[in-house]
This record gives structure tokens, C-alpha cells and sequence, in this order.
């Protein structure tokens, strides 16, 4: 993680408190009601996830090969006694 996303993870709490404040604010103004307003806390949290996973830096890509045979396994591949079930 890098400083930047974990700049946008820190203050998404913040963010959606203001916004939460500033809708009850509205509410309040009567100019609208909470329930006509209150998705934009839902698309307020999915713009700052969206932000946060686009300055994260990417995973580094996977070097290792497939996996092998878990440990203790026969060379042959099939356990001892066949293919008994």
C-alpha cells in the first residue's frame, strides 16, 4: 500500500461523516428528505474504494511454478495400495 492510498483509506471515514452531516443538514433545510438522499453515502463510499484501489500499486506478479505434490507424496503420484477408495 502506498502513501496515497493510504491517504484516501484514512479519510473515508472523515468524508462520510461530513456527508452524512451535510444530508441530515439538508433534511433539516427541508429542501429534502433523508430518505430521497441517503444512497449518495452508499455511492460516497464506492467513489473512495474505487479511488483507493486505483493509487493502490499492483501486486506483484507470481514467480513461482505449479504447485507440487503435497509433502510426502509417493514418486509415482498415486498413493500407496492404488486407486482404492
Amino acid at each position: 500500500m502506498n502513501d496515497a492510498s493510504a491517504f484516501v483509506q484514512a479519510v473515508r471515514g472523515p468524508v462520510m461523516l461530513i456527508t452524512l452531516g451535510a444530508l441530515v443538514a439538508i433534511d433539516y433545510a427541508g429542501i429534502y428528505g433523508f430518505w430521497r438522499t441517503w444512497p449518495i453515502l452508499i455511492i460516497m463510499f464506492g467513489l473512495l474504494k474505487l479511488l483507493e484501489r486505483a493509487l493502490a500499486k499492483p501486486a506483484p506478479p507470481y514467480t513461482g511454478g505449479p504447485p507440487g505434490p503435497y509433502p510426502g507424496a509417493h514418486p509415482g503420484g498415486s498413493p500407496p495400495g492404488g486407486n482404492v477408495i
